[in-house]
């Protein structure tokens, strides 16, 4: 690598400061690029991002800057770590000093709420020829800065860029594992965000832990079923952006979608649990849109439409809870039996609805 190549970091958040981070950490320079011109300034002076990862100190060869022409012209990559709300506005901006040979990876978990794009749509649409990739796993940032081990997976139909990627970030507490399957990797890290919301509600509301098993099964059942229906492959989901993913973020209080739901389970309004947490929660966006396609599409997806009623129409849970349990019985595992030809009641075969 040249002197004058450096990685790029758009998106001043707890996971942008930790990719921005174990990139520099490495001695590569690393410019790490956020809106606010103030912020830049102090954690360039402070050597830590105090509003969302204050005891993490950073590397002297990252450089927060305001300034995004000077972030972008020359990097050799480009992670991007936008709120998917802002997504195409910024990419929109940064375009005329973006090149071909440029690799953009997203680090964005969600989906823009007028298209029901996914990031790498986005990318594909206001940067034509770039190449693209995905990053998305068991990835909780706060447990990166304070370097326990976890693993991540790159996807990306480029083999060049999986490689280069894998090169940049692995470390003795960081490994990446390689996909081809950008959209299953993309739509894994998007959709458990909805279930994180469940589980934050189940636990506030004291359910036990056969209930938690059951309800991070099945969710891992319905998301990957949306998905396949999506494009996606199904074994996808048994990898660290399906599964791994799932579980962490259906686990832990860290977890911003968990604690919404947990705010919800406790009888806040939606509005307030927002307020209270201060920070994007994809998921909440994230449900109201894949409750709408899934209808749209024919997907069966009851707990999508349960949680629905309760986050969105005030429905008591209690209540959202037994119809489910009092729907028509399914397979387990779809893709080795599929519902069609799932005995749902004593010896007859009913199409489930």
């Amino acid at each position: 690598m040249s002197q004058s190549t450096h990685i790029a970091v758009l998106g001043g958040g707890s996971f942008g400061t930790v990719i921005a981070n174990m990139v520099a950490e490495k001695g590569l320079p690393v410019r790490f690029w956020m809106r606010d011109a103030a912020r830049a300034d102090q954690i360039n002076a402070e050597r830590c991002n105090p509003r969302y990862v204050p005891d993490y100190p950073l590397a002297e060869s990252l450089e927060a800057t305001a300034d995004l022409q000077y972030a972008l012209q020359g990097a050799e990559v480009v992670f991007i770590s936008i709120p998917s709300h802002a997504f195409r506005s910024v990419l929109r901006q940064a375009v005329e000093w973006l090149n071909p040979e440029q690799i953009l990876v997203s680090t964005t978990k969600g989906i823009e709420m007028e298209s029901f794009s996914l990031m790498s749509e986005i990318i594909t649409a206001e940067v034509p020829g770039a190449r693209i990739g995905v990053l998305s796993g068991p990835n909780l940032a706060k447990e990166i800065a304070k370097r326990q081990l976890t693993a991540t997976v790159i996807a990306s139909q480029d083999e060049a860029l999986r490689t280069r990627i894998q090169q940049l970030l692995h470390s003795p507490y960081f490994r990446v594992y390689a996909s081809t399957d950008t959209y299953g990797v993309e739509l894994g890290g998007t959709l458990k965000n909805i279930y994180a919301i469940a589980a934050g509600m189940s636990a506030a509301l004291g359910m036990g832990e056969n209930t938690k098993s059951m309800l991070m099964t099945r969710s891992l059942a319905e998301m990957s079923r949306f998905a396949v229906s999506m494009g996606a492959n199904p074994m996808t989901f048994l990898g660290l952006a399906g599964v791994g993913d799932l579980i962490v973020t259906c686990m832990s209080p860290l977890s911003r979608n968990y604690r919404v739901g947990y705010a919800l389970g406790e009888g806040k309004t939606l509005d307030e649990a927002v307020s209270a947490l201060g920070e994007v929660a994809e998921g909440v966006n994230t449900l109201r849109q894949v409750r709408d396609k899934a209808a749209e599409m024919d997907i069966y997806m009851p707990l999508v439409s349960g949680l629905y009623e309760v986050v969105f129409t005030g429905a008591p849970v209690s209540e959202v809870a037994r119809n489910m349990m009092v729907n028509v019985q399914s397979s387990d595992v779809e893709f080795v039996l599929p519902r069609h030809e799932c005995a749902v009641t004593g010896t007859q075969k009913t199409e489930v609805q």
